[in-house]
């Protein structure tokens, strides 16, 4: 299975879906229109789909791996993810909580703490990772569930994963 972004002219994720986003992008200061993507080679069987977009460059700056989007229940047929598709809850995916829902942050606002949560780096351009999971079942994850839930919901029913390492710039 791979997956598939559309990358800028210079090789990073448009402004569109990060720090430098338009105000119709962005949400109490945070971008979260998620951006597009396709895939393909998706096995035969799968029932569902499950995605991770996180930033181990994070680490050294708030000391985690900072989690910006996870989703399941995304049918298995999709191999589009449209622009927006957090916001608009498009096909009925279930979303997860990100970082902003930490106790050290201490957001309460679902549309900041389980939505998509753009790249926003603070000290030097990152390199985000976007993990999707073609599963053999939909997992019974309620909206707001923690990205360990989904990790552990996927052992044992994973028929394919791709990654695509996605840069933004400071």
């Amino acid at each position: 299975m791979e997956v598939h972004v559309q990358l800028d002219e210079k090789g990073y994720i448009p402004d569109a879906y990060a720090k430098y986003a338009d105000e119709a992008g962005m949400y109490a200061g945070t971008p979260t229109r998620s951006f597009p993507f396709t895939l393909s080679d998706v096995p035969d069987g799968t029932k569902s789909l499950a995605l991770i977009f996180f930033d181990v460059d994070s680490t050294p700056v708030c000391g985690f791996p900072w989690i910006h989007w996870c989703a399941c229940n995304i049918p298995g047929y999709a191999r589009k993810i449209p622009e927006n598709a957090s916001n608009l809850q498009s096909l009925d995916m279930v979303q997860g909580r990100n970082s902003s829902a930490s106790r050290l942050v201490g957001s309460h606002d679902k549309l900041v703490t389980c939505r998509y949560n753009g790249p926003q780096p603070p000290d030097k351009d990152h390199v985000y990772t976007l993990v999707v999971f073609a599963l053999d079942y939909a997992p019974q994850l309620k909206e707001g569930f923690w990205a360990n839930e989904l990790l552990h919901a996927a052992e044992g029913h994973t028929l394919a994963r791709a990654v695509a390492q996605l840069p933004a710039r400071v």
